[in-house]
């Protein structure tokens, strides 16, 4: 696969994002980095994420490798519990702090 700008360009923004929604690191120098991205791209959440996978996919020819679930998944949101505090919640150095 030849790395030319838009398919660095590509995997920089999906690396971002993967970041950011999954917290997953994933280096550009890694030898399987495309295919720790697609893979975690398939378990995402976030239209977006999984679109750019896609992309990627198109890019470095396996695009069949590459096949998103129909419908995100959802799941179910428990109750708070009766104890949990109730208010905002902001994150300060990585800790949870509600106001």
């Amino acid at each position: 696969m030849e790395l030319n700008k838009a398919v660095l360009d590509c995997m920089q923004g999906l690396r971002r994002r993967l970041r950011e929604e999954m917290s997953i690191d994933i280096r550009l120098s890694q030898p399987d980095a495309i295919s720790a991205m697609l893979s975690a791209c398939i378990s995402s959440s976030n239209e977006e994420t999984r679109l750019l996978g896609q992309r990627l996919a198109q890019f470095s020819d396996t695009p069949s490798a590459f096949t998103p679930p129909a419908k995100p998944v959802q799941t179910e949101i428990s109750p708070l519990k009766p104890n949990a505090p109730t208010g905002s919640l902001r994150m300060y150095r990585g800790q949870r702090v509600y106001a």
